[in-house]
């Protein structure tokens, strides 16, 4: 019986183990978010005000808008994260941290929203 907890106790240890991700995992992401983005930006331009009428018409462009909000709030967050562990740890407080994250959020928003 020792054995068996041992040998699955080994079992659990090298399942759990740590996996480092691809290198370019997050050039990857980054590029999916964006054309998520993208095309969902494209189905609400082709969307006709017409069509609004029809509540048979709405789950598209209803799809395009929860996908690409969706896409484009991880995208801000991506690139937001990606710049936040770039630069040095900064030691003039929680606060000031805080106020950059903030301030990269708004940048990359606006970025992506093209300073609408």
């Amino acid at each position: 019986m020792s054995e068996a907890a041992t040998n699955f106790e080994g079992l659990l240890r090298e399942a759990l183990a740590p996996v480092e991700p691809p290198a370019d995992l997050v050039e990857r992401l980054e590029s999916t978010l964006t054309s998520i983005t993208e095309m969902a930006a494209d189905e609400l331009e082709a969307w006709e005000l017409s069509a609004m009428r029809d509540p048979r018409n709405w789950a598209r462009p209803a799809a395009a808008l929860v996908a690409g909000s969706a896409a484009g709030a991880a995208l801000v967050v991506l690139r937001a994260r990606r710049r936040a562990s770039s630069t040095p740890p900064n030691l003039h407080g929680l606060r000031r941290a805080a106020e950059r994250a903030i301030e990269d959020l708004e940048r990359e928003t606006r970025k992506l929203l093209g300073d609408r």
